[in-house]
């Protein structure tokens, strides 16, 4: 393989794809621009997998941009097939050229003696209609016969099928592709081919073989903050940094679906578009779909908030009985008794409400008064007989055996 000669590479130094990089606004750490650099360099595709919403596909934007080329663009998705990411041949075109030249094919085979001849004379010119005039391409053939640079973005390559795996091997791998009623196509200015990948599914190792590898995850804080700020959402710094801090705080939730960075910096610009000078748990929770987009990941959200925007603030208990409507007809004095003996003593409210008569008539265990005599002759307590009270609660019955 030939590496690219000097004065074609588009950077010298690690230092300058970072400062290349950031003059689009796309904030890189060392670690990812010394990946570019390499890409660059040694003519290797590079596979960028990590959490959706971390920068993998903006980076080849900003490479593109940074380096002055073309980008190409393959989204793959579930049941893509190779005709959408190579080639098609344009059967209309095809056809209207055949009803145009009809005369024509016709004066060729006119004088075939029989209908194999006739077919052979046609199969001789078949190259006529399986040439690059009917040839439809798509993104991985345009990034090869393109002539001039290009940055190839192949878009969250894990959602295509595996065949189409198999498909790129030979274009990641010798920069060209062949078509069988055509040839090869070489690559004569080769791309900077850049794949991502989500993690839903394992790729095969034979097209991670063939490249560059670099695991993108959430940046820290710090990064995550200037990359906020170089967005210039209009948020202040010293909230884009409280911000910051809570969308980290969210993302270490179980969530189905963690904040993006993106995400961070449309929240950023909704809270300074309501002209919010303060963060607190209120305008967060009301504006919190900006980065949670999951019914049972908003309810952790807001559950969380409160703690995020302060971690000493004490969020009230809801007490049942206590004036909310519940019928639990308590006392107005709720006092509770504490471990540092500065409160009342419970145990001793509890036995000074144990007092005779503090339930109503013919509540379980009072008196009942006879039936047709005032409430100051109570009836005579029902004796009980040892005997009754055995069979009450079945001490006297034995098991059959």
């Amino acid at each position: 393989m030939t590496l690219p000669s000097e004065n074609t590479a588009p950077f010298e130094s690690v230092d300058e794809v970072v400062e290349a990089l950031r003059d689009q606004g796309y904030i890189a750490d060392t670690r990812l621009a010394t990946t570019v650099f390499l890409l660059t360099r040694l003519d290797k595709p590079l596979l960028l997998e990590g959490p959706a919403g971390v920068g993998k596909t903006e980076l080849a934007k900003m490479l593109a941009l940074a380096t002055g080329r073309r980008l190409l663009r393959l989204q793959c998705y579930e049941g893509q097939d190779e005709t959408k990411a190579l080639y098609e041949w344009d059967y209309g075109k095809q056809l209207m050229y055949t009803q145009i030249l009809r005369e024509k094919i016709g004066q060729v085979v006119e004088d075939a003696p029989d209908l194999a001849s006739a077919v052979d004379r046609i199969g001789q010119n078949e190259s006529v209609f399986f040439s690059e005039r009917f040839l439809a391409p798509r993104p991985l053939l345009e990034a090869i016969r393109s002539e001039e640079p290009v940055v190839l973005l192949i878009d969250e390559v894990d959602r295509a099928d595996e065949a189409l795996e198999a498909v790129l091997l030979e274009t990641l791998g010798e920069f060209q592709i062949s078509i069988p009623e055509i040839g090869t196509f070489a690559a004569k200015q080769r791309p900077y081919v850049l794949l991502t990948s989500n993690n839903t599914r394992d790729l095969a190792a034979a097209l991670k073989r063939r490249c560059l590898h670099l695991f993108l995850d959430y940046p820290s804080a710090q990064r995550e903050l200037e990359i906020v700020r170089s967005k210039k959402t209009g948020l202040s710094d010293s909230l884009a940094e409280e911000l910051v801090n809570v969308v980290r705080g969210l993302r270490e939730l179980e969530l189905r679906k963690a904040p993006s960075i993106s995400e961070t910096i449309d929240w950023a610009r909704t809270l300074a578009v309501l002209g919010v000078d303060e963060l607190s748990s209120q305008i967060l929770s009301d504006t919190v779909s900006v980065v949670v987009k999951y019914d049972k990941d908003v309810k952790k959200a807001l559950d969380a908030l409160p703690r995020l925007v302060d971690p000493n603030a004490t969020i009230e208990e809801h007490s049942h009985g206590h004036g909310h409507g519940h019928g639990h007809g308590h006392d107005d004095d709720h006092s509770h008794s504490s471990d540092d003996g500065d409160g009342p003593d419970g145990s001793a409210i509890r036995t000074a409400k144990d007092t005779a008569g503090r339930h109503g008539d013919g509540v379980y265990g009072t008196p009942k008064y006879a039936k047709g005599t005032e409430k100051d002759a109570p009836a005579t307590p029902r004796s009980v007989t040892s005997g009754q009270g055995s069979r009450s609660f079945g001490l006297g019955r034995k098991r059959a055996l």
